[in-house]
């Protein structure tokens, strides 16, 4: 992680308007694999913790969004942790060769898996040959 080096002044730190007492929500990257099919791409993304209420995905455009927010499997207040558990944000610009129309999601044990069907003017066709 690179350190962020803050301007100075005479020595004073040069203030940047955000109050200092929040703290920023953190998001990370979930790994993700794409496999390319006869049909389409499927995405598998990792998604630990997160459940179906606490994912949402978007599309504007040609843009997918894919935002988690992940929660602890055990209720209560923990008495000691050696880790948080983060957000998850990612987004891909999708081709015009995707329909978008026809894209399918599912998550099951923290994988999130998503169809992405290829359009049918992008889906390879045969080309009979007629002889004279």
């Amino acid at each position: 992680m690179a350190e962020k080096t803050v301007a100075t002044t005479s020595g004073q730190p040069v203030t940047t308007g955000r109050e200092g007492t929040r703290a920023q929500e953190r998001y990370l990257q979930p790994p993700v694999d794409i496999y390319e099919t006869p049909e389409g791409l499927v995405v598998l993304a990792d998604l630990p913790g997160v459940g179906p209420s606490d994912l949402e995905l978007r599309l504007e455009g040609n843009i997918l969004t894919i935002q988690g927010k992940a929660k602890p499997v055990f209720m209560g207040e923990p008495i000691y942790r050696e880790y948080e558990l983060a957000n998850f944000f990612r987004q891909f610009e999708l081709s015009e060769e995707v329909d978008q129309g026809k894209i399918s999601a599912g998550l099951k044990h923290g994988v999130l898996t998503l169809q992405l069907p290829r359009a049918e003017k992008a889906k390879p066709r045969q080309i009979a040959v007629q002889v004279s």
